[in-house]
C-alpha cells in the first residue's frame, strides 16, 4: 500500500505514528563509523580498526551486532566526556549531513509531516549522535542505541541498554507509544528493520535509492 491510498479515504483523519529507520535509510551509509573515521583522523582510524580484528573475529561466530558495537564503542570513544561527544556530533551533522541524507527519503518524510505524523527515527545508531540530525529534522522522536555514562560524564564504551535492532525497535516503540502500536508506515533497509516494518500499514521495504 502507497502512503496516498492509505490516506485516500479521509485525508483529514490524524496519520499516527511513521518510523524511520537512519542509516541505509535516511542516509546512503553508516553514520556511526563515518563519525568514527571523521572525528577519529585517518591514521588513529586505521589503527583502531587493526585493534579491534580481535572483536570482528569473535563477530563472525557469534553474531552478535550488539558486542562487536560495544567493542568498537570502548576503542574509539571510552573516556570521552558526553558534553564533548554531542559537540561533536553536532559538528559532524553539519559538515556531513547534505551529503549522507537521501533527497527521496526527506520527500517522503516532508510528506508524512504535512499530513500530521507523529515522526520518530528508530536507530541502530546511537542516540547521541543522530540526536543533531533529528533535531534538523524535526523529529517528535527519536529512539536509539544509547551508550553507557559513568557518574563523571564520561562514556565507559559499553551500551546503556540492548542494540536497537530487530525486535528491540519494536520494543522501544511500545515503550514510547504503548503495547498495542500500529504505525502508519514504516521505512527501513536491512533485516534489522523488517520487526519494525512488520508492525506497520506501509511497511516501505529499500524503498528510498537517491543520493545526494
Amino acid at each position: 500500500m502507497e502512503p496516498d491510498e492509505f490516506l485516500a479515504d479521509d485525508p483529514l483523519r490524524p496519520v499516527g505514528v511513521v518510523a524511520f529507520d537512519f542509516d541505509g535509510t535516511l542516509t546512503v551509509r553508516d553514520s556511526f563509523t563515518d563519525f568514527l573515521s571523521w572525528n577519529a583522523g585517518a591514521l588513529p582510524w586505521l589503527r583502531g580498526l587493526v585493534a579491534l580484528t580481535p572483536a570482528a573475529v569473535r563477530y563472525l561466530a557469534n553474531r552478535d551486532r550488539g558486542r562487536l558495537k560495544g567493542a568498537v564503542a570502548r576503542q574509539f570513544l571510552a573516556g570521552t566526556p558526553l558534553h564533548d561527544l554531542e559537540a561533536r556530533a553536532r559538528a559532524y551533522a553539519e559538515a556531513r549531513s547534505r551529503s549522507l541524507l537521501r533527497p527521496d527519503a526527506l520527500n517522503s518524510w516532508r510528506y508524512w509531516r504535512s499530513r500530521g505524523a507523529t515522526l520518530v527515527i528508530v536507530t541502530a545508531s546511537p542516540e547521541s549522535l543522530v540526536a543533531p540530525f533529528a533535531r534538523g529534522l524535526g523529529a517528535d522522536h527519536l529512539l536509539g542505541t544509547r551508550l553507557a555514562v559513568d557518574a563523571d560524564g564520561r562514556l565507559t564504551g559499553d551500551l546503556d541498554g540492548a542494540n536497537c535492532r530487530g525486535p528491540e525497535k519494536v520494543r522501544r516503540l511500545r515503550e514510547t507509544f504503548g503495547e498495542d502500536v500500529r504505525l502508519a508506515a514504516a521505512y527501513g533497509d536491512t533485516a534489522g528493520d523488517r520487526d519494525m516494518l512488520a508492525i506497520a500499514v506501509h511497511a516501505g521495504f529499500r524503498e528510498f535509492g537517491e543520493r545526494p
